[in-house]
């Protein structure tokens, strides 16, 4: 298909413009500014044009996806509609994209990146990520040899509960983006009760307060008593913690604080439903952080530079 996707510089639609390039698929894009994101998807053979225009909509185009910030009345949008090109909210996309995968979906408020991220590291099969992986330099990766797919699902618009989850992980359900929500705290439940509910696999992080309350099967994550023995030390300068998981044994996953030892036990207990826990123990290595997320841009022999996004009261308090 010819694939045309607005606002394409976005992380989000970025990683599925990435997803449908290496799928076979002739993708392009717009976005307004220039970005090293969008510089990285012209290296992938994507066209990105910077501006929205009508022109930019390619002949014989087939399908248009856009961002969850594009208007109805975006000219690129008002183009395809009147050519009688299908056009799909990046939510909606979702439903036709990961429709026949078996998607292990990670969210939650905090520590989805991270995790999915994680999950990536210990895991084969393709990967699509809100966050750029250290590990392999992208927020995509693609493997065409299974149908698993690690997605990391988004509860800002709701289009979490189009990921068509196999598995279903759960960071926390801490209380965000609540005006899609309409500011009501049961719909913003209710939304995360169904998406937890649609996977067969479920692994939630049980002292979350509203997670508390749920009483359907699930492999449950008490991190206060199943994560114990935290100590954190340097490897080649590099920030590492070590810990040691309840039934699982002891790990070690790069980066510092009890939050990472907790996002890296969700992927292990998500990871073992279908492999050893020493085959986990070993890949849990290859995680080497994701970009801004405690990232350590200057060490010099007096001080250090850390780069982090936190930008939530919690995640502030935790970094």
């Amino acid at each position: 298909m010819k694939i045309h996707f607005i606002g394409i510089g976005g992380i989000g639609i970025s990683g599925l413009a990435k997803y449908m390039r290496f799928s076979g698929h002739e993708v392009s894009g717009s976005d307004m500014k220039d970005t090293h994101i969008t510089e990285l998807l012209r290296k992938r053979g994507i066209s990105v044009f910077i501006g929205h225009d009508a022109h930019n909509i390619p002949e014989d185009c087939d399908l248009v996806i856009h961002s969850a910030i594009i208007k109805p009345t975006n000219s690129e949008v008002v183009e395809a509609k009147r050519r009688g090109i299908e056009v799909l909210h990046r939510r909606d996309a979702l439903l036709r994209i990961l429709n026949e995968k078996k998607v292990y979906a990670v969210c939650g408020a905090h520590g989805k990146s991270t995790t999915t991220a994680i999950l990536a590291a210990i895991m084969d099969g393709s990967a699509i990520i809100g966050a750029e992986s250290k590990g392999f330099g992208s927020n995509v990766r693609y493997d065409g040899s299974t149908d698993v797919l690690l997605f990391e699902a988004d509860e800002s618009d709701g289009s979490f509960l189009n990921s068509n989850p196999y598995c279903s992980i759960v960071t926390n359900a801490e209380p965000e983006h609540m005006e899609y929500y309409n500011y009501n705290i049961d719909e913003f439940h209710h939304a995360y009760q169904r998406f937890i509910e649609m996977g067969s696999v479920r692994v939630l992080n049980a002292e979350d307060p509203f997670m508390a309350t749920l009483t359907c099967d699930a492999l449950r994550l008490y991190p206060s008593t199943d994560i114990t023995n935290i100590t954190y030390t340097l490897i080649d300068d590099e920030p590492y913690t070590r810990f040691h998981l309840k039934g699982f044994g002891e790990f070690e996953v790069w980066g510092f604080g009890e939050h990472i030892a907790m996002d890296a036990s969700l992927a292990i207990m998500a990871a073992a439903q279908s492999m050893s826990i020493a085959s986990i123990r070993v890949h849990l290595l290859n995680f080497r952080g994701i970009k801004k997320r405690f990232d350590v841009i200057f060490k010099g022999s007096d001080r250090v530079i850390v780069d982090d996004y936190a930008h939530h009261p919690t995640e502030i308090k935790a970094t």
